[in-house]
């Protein structure tokens, strides 16, 4: 099967390299920096492809051959390059996160009968297909939280952050209204608000802060309480709405000694230097997905815990770990045609589907990423 992955960057990259170390796949990767490329050909079977996607107006023969897409796009050109995609009749697997609301694609994808699975990293992502199997095991949900963050194993003054994806991805979230239930009534709060403290066993004591990371469960699950928080170590929350409200991450243009730029783009570039994991240095993921509902007629709390580092003997980061290989995990999923269902799928639907799951944790506990899952009453 001929797979095709547009986007060659840090999570895009661990996507390419899995995906090819399965003999069933033909694997080409489309970026527009040839030497990301050239270092993919050079640590798996590969074929590349030098291609500005924003300088297409359609897809139909750069995807000729795939059978599948996977889209690893940074988030401010994904929905622009999904539609794209979905347009030249490819299903396809999605981990841009962008900012529209991805059932716009839906008549589209219905249309062409293309199945195109969004959102399809670690959260939203993974703790979606967590929360749509336990929404097919519980007779009644009354509470999801979710609570995650990537962080470096190191804390460096003065951000305690190295951003493993696309930095100006990570400064979005920054700046967008987080959206939230409450009541079974969705509510909007601003980015980085509602900090709180949350004790986990292997990494001490962390900030949570609003981010729009509920997404597409604000519409497809009926649960009169949802949340998602973002996690950093303390402090970062407030710094960074410093820059925020000091007009560094605004999008508008401004005009400097006649050039225009917009602020946050100078941010990122700045930002990104401080923020790139340096040789040695290395990175974690902490998840938690807490549902509480009715099972067997008594309440209980479902707790979901991910703890994932750095893995030193491929030099893959964990947050490309947890992301990219929830991504490659669902895409065999599609490519075997044991998940199809025409139309836009956020990953909830994926947990829905019988079997899919229990498949998605195996993959990933083959990788060495593993979940604790407990049950207790309420």
């Amino acid at each position: 099967m001929n797979i095709t992955v547009l986007g060659a960057g840090l999570v895009g990259g661990a996507i390419v390299k899995d995906l090819a170390a399965s003999p069933e796949f033909v694997v080409t990767v489309v970026d527009l920096n040839a030497a990301a490329l050239h270092q993919l050909e050079a640590a798996a079977p590969v074929r590349t492809v030098e291609a500005n996607l924003n300088g297409l107006d359609d897809f139909g023969e750069l995807l000729a051959e795939a059978d599948l897409v996977v889209c690893a796009v940074p988030g401010f050109m994904g929905f622009a390059t999904l539609k794209k995609i979905v347009a030249a009749g490819k299903h396809v697997v999605d981990i841009s996160f962008f900012a529209e609301d991805p059932f716009l694609l839906d008549e589209l994808a219905q249309q062409r009968g293309v199945t195109a699975v969004v959102d399809c990293g670690v959260a939203p992502g993974l703790s979606n297909i967590l929360f749509g199997a336990l929404a097919q095991r519980l007779e009644r949900i009354d509470r999801y939280e979710c609570y995650v963050g990537g962080l470096p194993q190191e804390r460096r003054w003065p951000f305690e952050y190295k951003a493993v994806f696309s930095p100006v991805d990570v400064l979005e979230e920054y700046t967008r209204p987080a959206r939230y239930v409450e009541h079974g009534r969705e509510v909007v709060r601003p980015a980085l608000s509602e900090v709180e403290l949350r004790d986990f066993p292997q990494v001490g004591t962390l900030e949570a802060f609003n981010t729009d990371g509920l997404r597409t469960l604000a519409r497809t699950m009926n649960v009169p309480f949802m949340k998602e928080k973002t996690l950093r170590y303390p402090g970062h929350a407030n710094l960074m709405r410093v820059f925020r409200e000091s007009g560094f991450l605004n999008t508008d243009a401004i005009k400097v000694d006649g050039v225009a730029i917009a602020p946050i783009r100078l941010t990122a570039r700045l930002l990104f230097e401080q923020w790139r994991l340096q040789p040695g240095e290395h990175d974690l993921t902490v998840m938690q997905v807490i549902v509480e509902g009715v099972e067997a007629g008594r309440p209980v709390r479902y707790t979901c815990d991910l703890f994932d580092r750095f893995d030193a003997a491929t030099g893959v980061t964990s947050m490309a770990r947890t992301t990219g290989y929830t991504c490659t995990a669902v895409a065999r999923l599609a490519a075997n045609g044991r998940f199809r269902r025409p139309g836009v799928c956020p990953p909830e639907f994926v947990g829905q589907t019988p079997g899919c799951c229990d498949a998605v944790l195996a993959d990933l506990a083959a990788r060495g990423v593993h979940l604790q899952m407990r049950c207790t009453p309420l």
